[in-house]
């Protein structure tokens, strides 16, 4: 028997491995941090018995809740993902899984490989509408991408997407991977109209150091990239310091940013209220963009969520709250599921990465649908 996290997003430390019944595990801290909640790991074992994982430091991550009613997922060929028997007791995280071929993946959330955001890029520079431009470099050394797709105009607005501020949550990056294939496919009639109306800016992952270290929540210097957008600095946080002075260059009509939630088993967003330039036309435009999301898809919902802020009070070190109050524009963070939604429930596979992609899809229309009130 063999566990290793030898590999881009790997995350584990085996502490004793001796019978498939008694497999224990502890979750490695982010970089430089307290962080850790982002599991990824490969089991090898030809013998087909039980086996039993347990994650003893589970009950001090990051976010406790979250195991709650979670269940982790697997996989034979890393193309498709399942959910498996998981639980937990306060402590320790269990998963208990019986393999069918020698080899099996475990995962938080369905990874989304630094290999597979290479293709990504560069297979959208391909079109005629899309430009990859590299605003700097990360600590590690790795390229902080942009994808421009659309032309600047005479009253042409300027949309932002950013994902994986926080590298464990893949689902962004999922969600942006459906977004991008959906913007640049020229027989969609909504991505043709949005082009003549709008030039967007889409940084699919915005801590891709991160995310090859297989860290839940920070980069390569253990900072929390959505705790930066006030004071960022190319010493800590490059990532948000190129993102930042790139949109002070563009300017931003509309700004969206991707993250996953681990304890709520919803889709939803957070808005910019408590932000001091708030005002009567910020809000119209907020719930219009609410309103639009709900019409268009059953696995969106506004009923829960995070508290919204008192007036003047908001975190402006976050990314939505620091461009909603920069900009004067609307500005939300979106949020998805480690788990599953539970208005629209797949006990097979939770909340996963083709939903997260069909979600991404959904959102294009909900711009289309507001891209004229945004100035």
């Amino acid at each position: 028997m063999q566990i290793s996290a030898q590999f881009d997003s790997g995350n584990i430390h085996v502490i004793e491995a001796d019978t498939p019944n008694n497999i224990i595990l502890e979750i490695n801290k982010d970089n430089q941090s307290d962080f850790f909640q982002w599991f990824h790991f490969k089991l090898n074992n030809n013998v087909r018995a039980e086996h039993i994982m347990t994650i003893r430091n589970a009950g001090k991550s990051a976010f406790v809740d979250g195991w709650e009613n979670y269940q982790a997922l697997a996989s034979y060929d890393r193309e498709h993902w399942f959910r498996v028997p998981t639980e937990f007791d306060g402590e320790n995280l269990t998963i208990t899984f019986t393999p069918d071929h020698d080899s099996v993946y475990f995962a938080y959330f369905t990874p989304y490989s630094y290999e597979r955001h290479q293709d990504l890029l560069h297979q959208a520079q391909l079109d005629v509408d899309c430009q990859l431009q590299v605003l700097g470099q990360t600590i590690d050394g790795r390229d902080m991408s942009v994808l421009k797709v659309g032309e600047e105009g005479e009253n042409k607005k300027v949309i932002w997407l950013t994902a994986r501020q926080h590298p464990g949550e893949t689902m962004a990056e999922w969600f942006m991977e459906g977004f991008i294939d959906r913007l640049l496919d020229e027989d969609d009639g909504v991505a043709r109209a949005l082009l003549n109306k709008a030039v967007f800016y889409l940084v699919p992952n915005m801590n891709p150091d991160g995310s090859v270290r297989g860290n839940l929540r920070t980069n390569a210097a253990g900072a929390n990239l959505n705790r930066e957008w006030a004071t960022p600095s190319m010493e800590t946080s490059p990532e948000v310091y190129l993102v930042r002075n790139k949109m002070l260059e563009t300017g931003v009509d509309m700004f969206l940013d991707i993250h996953g939630d681990e304890a709520l088993p919803y889709n939803f967003v957070a808005g910019c209220e408590g932000i001091p330039s708030y005002d009567e036309r910020h809000h119209s435009l907020e719930e219009s963009f609410k309103d639009i999301l709900l019409a268009i898809t059953p696995e969106f919902q506004d009923e829960f969520g995070y508290d919204k802020d008192e007036a003047g009070q908001a975190n402006l070190t976050l990314g939505a709250t620091w461009v909603g109050e920069q900009f004067k524009c609307l500005s939300y963070t979106i949020e998805m599921p480690f788990k599953d939604n539970d208005l629209l429930p797949d006990h097979s596979v939770g909340w996963s990465d083709n939903r997260s992609s069909l979600f991404g899809r959904d959102v294009l229309t909900a711009i289309y649908h507001i891209v004229d009130e945004l100035r």
